[in-house]
């Protein structure tokens, strides 16, 4: 059965590109998006110590939660469909789990996201910025044009990341379970993880993320860049705040020869960089293209290869 997660894989991003999103009221991200408010405003209201512990509970609790649906739904595609006993059942095997881990990645909705932020900008600055606001969660109402195509490339690197090869590559150690963990802890970062009134309620979950993103976020980078450009990465990669999105958003930025940044808080590439403009987004999305291609590629052999 070596075969079987690998074709779960492909099937997931064929899925993912011919027919996008799932309905919100069937998306498992949106389900874990409600479990986290319900404990969100309530832990960051206490103080620091109960706020750490509670916060920690809850993530502990909704990640096992997430974990065990995930492994119930598999281990019931594997008896029922029994992948190992002839190719239909292999073919078919393939078939359920991959439209199960679809909704776990999304790499269509965050090129289609990015694009139209350049579309928006298009038509006006202000345009520009509210398209932005859907992605990321810095305030986006003072920035200029260029600090708009800067997030939005920052944005594509880092999530190209979170939102696809961290995913995979947890599918690939641990199948649907790893994928439903890792989106989880991800959708808990992104939602807790902050240095304001959520600092203490929302730390285990920053740091559960930073672990489980590590890996993976170097192996974005390293598909994004030529080998030569290792030592440039290395010093690079650590200027941002996070241990993780650096990585990716550095090699977008080495790779592309831009200047990548947020204001006030870091620079990337900034002696040999230029500002981005509107013909640097084709190119960041060809280059964020091959690289999912190669850590899919990659990601194929290790699953094939833990279960040969």
């Amino acid at each position: 059965m070596p075969l079987l997660l690998p074709l779960v894989m492909l099937v997931a991003l064929l899925v993912d590109r011919l027919f996008g999103e799932p309905p919100a009221r069937l998306h498992p991200v949106v389900g874990i998006g409600h479990y986290l408010n319900l404990f969100g405003a309530r832990l960051s209201r206490l103080p620091p110590g109960p706020a750490f512990v509670g916060g920690a509970l809850a993530w502990l609790l909704g990640a096992l939660l997430c974990a065990a649906i995930a492994l119930g739904l598999e281990i019931l595609l594997m008896q029922g469909l029994q992948p190992w006993a002839s190719w239909p059942g292999l073919l078919a095997c393939a078939l359920a789990l991959g439209l199960l881990l679809k909704p776990l990645l999304a790499w269509a909705l965050l090129a289609d996201e990015v694009r139209e932020v350049e579309a928006a900008l298009q038509r006006s600055l202000d345009e520009g910025r509210a398209r932005l606001s859907r992605l990321v969660s810095r305030d986006t109402r003072r920035l200029s044009a260029t600090e708009v195509r800067e997030a939005a490339i920052e944005t594509l690197a880092e999530n190209l990341n979170d939102s696809v090869v961290a995913p995979l590559f947890w599918f690939a150690i641990a199948g649907l379970p790893g994928a439903a963990l890792y989106r989880f802890a991800n959708t808990a970062d992104a939602m807790w993880g902050y240095r304001d009134h959520r600092e203490w309620s929302g730390k285990f979950a920053a740091r559960a993320d930073d672990l489980l993103s590590w890996i993976p976020a170097r192996l974005t980078a390293l598909m994004m860049i030529p080998l030569r450009q290792l030592p440039a990465l290395a010093r690079e990669a650590p200027r941002t705040p996070s241990p993780n999105s650096g990585w990716p958003m550095a090699a977008m930025a080495l790779g592309l020869g831009l200047s990548l940044g947020k204001p006030g808080v870091y620079r990337l590439n900034e002696t040999k960089g230029v500002a981005p403009a509107a013909a640097h987004l084709a190119p960041a999305l060809a280059l964020a293209g091959r690289a999912l291609q190669g850590s899919v590629a990659l990601l194929m052999l290790l699953a094939w290869s833990l279960r040969a």
